[in-house]
């Protein structure tokens, strides 16, 4: 199986900007350490605070989907910070071509 990259950009809630920087600070930081995880990023647009971004690099599809669907951590985000999310803009699942 390919190496799988993640794209995913978040849009905060007018004033809850710093509350996703906490929640998306926290599931990156576990996220890097997971079995199958190559880099995990998260972003900050400096023209747009309320815009998030991460980009995520997987040994494989199936460690992306272990991640995205059994994580504590992102199943947390999910019940509790999506509060104070407003939309989430774009998800890319992307295979690297060169």
């Amino acid at each position: 199986m390919p190496e799988l990259h993640h794209i995913a950009v978040l849009y905060a809630k007018d004033g809850k900007e710093q509350e996703v920087r906490r929640d998306l600070t926290a599931v990156s930081e576990a996220s890097g350490k997971e079995d199958g995880n190559i880099r995990y990023n998260l972003f900050q647009d400096r023209n747009d605070p309320r815009r998030f971004v991460t980009l995520e690099h997987w040994r494989d599809e199936a460690a992306q989907d272990r991640h995205h669907n059994q994580s504590d951590h992102v199943r947390h985000f999910h019940e509790n910070g999506d509060r104070n999310v407003e939309s989430r803009e774009v998800v890319y699942f992307l295979e690297k071509v060169v």
